[in-house]
């Protein structure tokens, strides 16, 4: 169980640094006005800032999606199969 915890904790942190970069490099205007969730004010989008963006979204997906996989999704699945081979050991 503290290896799925960990492996969660590091796809949440990882991921989480990662959106925070690319974040601060596109949709912060100044130190100032720091908003990291502010819309995209590149004035000309280049292919690298759609890759950039793109990727953001997606690593926002992959630490919500990553973390709830190791920290539910996992656990729930060994305690169902374990109650499954109980149920099924305990008939016969």
């Amino acid at each position: 169980m503290a290896d799925e915890f960990a492996k969660g904790l590091f796809v949440l942190t990882g991921g989480l640094l990662a959106w925070m970069v690319l974040s601060g490099w596109y949709t912060t205007e100044s130190f100032e006005e720091g908003q990291l969730i502010a819309e995209v004010t590149v004035s000309q989008i280049d292919i690298y800032a759609t890759i950039a963006l793109t990727l953001r979204d997606a690593l926002f997906w992959f630490m919500i999606l990553g973390a709830l996989t190791f920290w539910v999704l996992i656990p729930a699945a060994r305690e169902a199969r374990a109650a499954w081979a109980n149920r099924e050991s305990g008939s016969k």
